[in-house]
């Protein structure tokens, strides 16, 4: 995403375990969204990767026994005054315990102690090790003195056993750096609830009718809910895999189903994104099986009924409800918007006027926003861009 960590400096620090060959990545991701980092090593980190490889991705000389110096900053005392934040990616069981325990024997440990903001820890080892008895009452002490605890993965570790200890994937450990960083007051805390992408109302079990919405909007808009530290629900009608793990979501692809995951998830209070594009009319019949050619013929006529209008039967109490409007009709777009606003007793929609560059499927858009008293242009840019453009208006409305 871009830029959105510029002026953010990241102190990242890696300790003796196999999954360091994926902290390349987090600080690739950190560097590539406009953030400074310099990474910290422990001793044996060096024996799985060596010093250069964090100096070649970084652009900053590693910080190591070697390296540590009282003439500059790249010491455990004052690089901790650089950074924003504290990441160890990976943290192994001996660094854990350690740590919980105030051993400061190596230089990795000593930063920890003398460092005064913010720290997040991903552990990463053997599922004995992550499970023992010690290590868990370690992790306990250090959520007891602040740290935040990226959990482990459940998978295939690199020594063939499979279970608990694998080290959080580098885009998760980003998300959850970036929601710290860039919390807002006003979000903070508030309840969001997002739907996204086109119904699929059956025709028969192996049919259905769709439309071409591809849920980018409503996914960059979840994103950047929960990185303004909102409590976010998201209910897609496809996959939502890509969105980060503390996002809670719900799959309802059809719009029968959308509309029973919503009265169940929206509270009082809560933000209301109708970003999902439900089907105007499903089948007025579902056929059970297969309808087979054969047996239609060479024509054959589907009977549809009109569906109910999900954000018009809502009730609105106690909820803010932005609407999301797709049209092609550039002349008459922004009065069917403002009507749209009306019938619907919406407090805001965001129009979108689609053509060649933001059809749908695009990485980029560009919005309307539209309230009872004032329509606000929000240019043309990356659908994350757009996203924090109208969190950002609606705190005025």
């Amino acid at each position: 995403m871009e830029n959105i960590l510029k002026n953010k400096n990241i102190l990242v620090g890696v300790t003796g375990s196999v999954a360091v060959y994926k902290t390349l990545e987090l600080i690739r991701l950190f560097i590539k969204s406009g953030a400074k980092v310099r990474v910290l090593m422990s001793e044996e980190s060096k024996r799985f990767i060596t010093p250069l490889m964090f100096e070649a991705i970084s652009q900053n000389q590693v910080m190591h026994t070697e390296t540590e110096s009282w003439a500059n900053d790249n010491n455990h005392i004052h690089i901790g005054k650089w950074s924003d934040i504290f990441v160890v990616a990976p943290m192994s069981a001996n660094s854990i315990n350690k740590i919980a325990h105030g051993i400061s024997d190596n230089l990795l440990v000593q930063t920890l102690l003398a460092y005064e903001k913010q720290i997040f820890i991903a552990p990463a080892a053997n599922t004995h090790m992550i499970l023992h008895p010690s290590t868990q009452e370690s992790l306990k002490k250090l959520k007891s003195y602040g740290y935040k605890i990226i959990e482990p993965q459940d998978k295939l570790l690199a020594c063939n056993d499979k279970g608990i200890g694998a080290m959080a994937e580098p885009q998760e450990i980003y998300w959850r750096i970036c929601a710290h960083l860039l919390k807002d007051d006003f979000w903070k805390g508030k309840e969001v609830l997002i739907t996204g992408g086109g119904t699929k109302e059956k025709i028969d079990q192996v049919r259905y009718i769709s439309n071409f919405s591809s849920g980018k909007m409503a996914k960059a808009l979840a994103t950047w809910a929960y990185l303004l530290g909102a409590h976010v629900t998201y209910i897609g009608t496809d996959e939502t895999s890509d969105l980060p793990h503390e996002i809670t979501t719900y799959h309802a692809p059809s719009s029968q189903e959308l509309q029973k995951a919503i009265q169940k998830n929206l509270k009082n209070g809560s933000f209301l994104f109708m970003v999902a594009a439900v089907s105007d009319y499903v089948c007025e019949h579902v056929h059970e099986g297969k309808l087979k050619k054969e047996t239609l013929g060479e024509k054959t006529t589907l009977s549809l009924v009109k569906n109910i209008d999900i954000l018009q039967s809502l009730d609105k109490k106690n909820i803010t409800t932005i609407g999301f409007k797709a049209e092609l009709d550039a002349s008459n777009a922004l009065k069917n918007a403002q009507r749209m606003l009306k019938e619907k007793h919406l407090d805001a929609v965001c129009l979108n006027v689609l053509g060649t560059h933001n059809n749908f499927g695009s990485e980029k858009n560009a919005i309307t926003l539209i309230t009872k008293s004032q329509e606000t242009q929000i240019a043309f840019n990356t659908k994350s861009h757009v996203a924090f453009e109208i969190f950002r208006e609606l705190k005025t409305i």
